[in-house]
């Protein structure tokens, strides 16, 4: 399995990879985590949130950050070990976001940041009645966006190993 795969590399590299999952109302929930060990404490690097139901569609990708300071690649690790999880614990096999448009300054370099991780554009999300529920889950306007799992995975454990090398 690519996620124990992933757990052992990291630690490797000292670097924790945590997973909390939960299954509330039938949707997994999961907060995925990279850290490294400080003098008896832990140094938040990066972390990924996502929600899943079930469906080959269901993975909702909610935040994605990386620390300054986190070493290199480590958001290769959280989008490659997200993904992995993904296919390994859920029947999900694509996975959505939103690039929110606060700054378009800002929105366009995320748009390129996830179309570079193999995402690609499905629709802009305003303000029209129909995309309510959109913005109530994602919490604002922006580009929806949808991945392969698979593929996302591919690019970012690549990414991932070459760092090591």
């Amino acid at each position: 399995m690519i996620l124990d795969q992933l757990e052992q590399e990291a630690r490797q590299r000292d670097l924790l990879l945590r997973l909390q999952v939960g299954r509330p109302l039938g949707l997994w929930s999961l907060r995925l985590v990279v850290a490294r060990s400080q003098s008896e404490r832990l140094q938040l690097l990066g972390e990924m949130k996502a929600w899943a139901y079930s469906g080959p569609r269901g993975l909702q990708l909610d935040t994605m950050r990386v620390l300054p300071g986190a070493p290199t690649a480590c958001g290769d690790l959280i989008w490659a070990a997200t993904m992995a999880w993904a296919m390994e614990n859920t029947p999900c096999r694509k996975a959505r976001l939103l690039a929110i448009r606060d700054d378009e300054r800002q929105h366009q370099r995320l748009v390129r940041y996830f179309r570079w991780r193999g995402f690609e554009p499905v629709r802009e999300v305003q303000a029209a009645l129909w995309d309510l529920p959109l913005r109530m889950v994602w919490g604002g306007a922006g580009e929806l966006m949808l991945g392969d799992c698979e593929q996302v995975q591919r690019r970012s454990l690549k990414r991932w190993r070459q760092s090591a090398a």
